[in-house]
């Protein structure tokens, strides 16, 4: 059992971070532009960030748990395959 994890090429990274950082920079012109007063782009402004902080916090969540996962697999086929080992050596 031989995971390895492939790492993210440098490009799709660059890519990750323009896309994100072109979509807060369109939503925060949006928000800037908009035609209404002063407190209600401030509301908006919060919701927005609030909302980028619990998609980060989320996603890092769901990641921990699948690599948790991975983790505790790995721990019981080692334990599984050192089971096996020692029946074969008793057979």
């Amino acid at each position: 059992m031989n995971q390895t994890a492939q790492p993210h090429s440098s490009a799709w990274v660059t890519f990750t971070y323009a896309s994100f950082a072109g979509a807060a920079f369109l939503v925060a012109v949006g928000v800037y532009f908009l035609p209404v007063d002063l407190w209600i782009k401030g509301y908006l402004a919060m919701g927005i960030i609030m909302l980028v902080q619990s998609c980060v916090t989320l996603t890092k969540t769901v990641r921990d748990m699948h690599e948790s996962s991975k983790l505790v697999n790995r721990i019981e086929d080692a334990k599984a395959e050192r089971i096996l080992m020692d029946f074969n050596k008793a057979a």
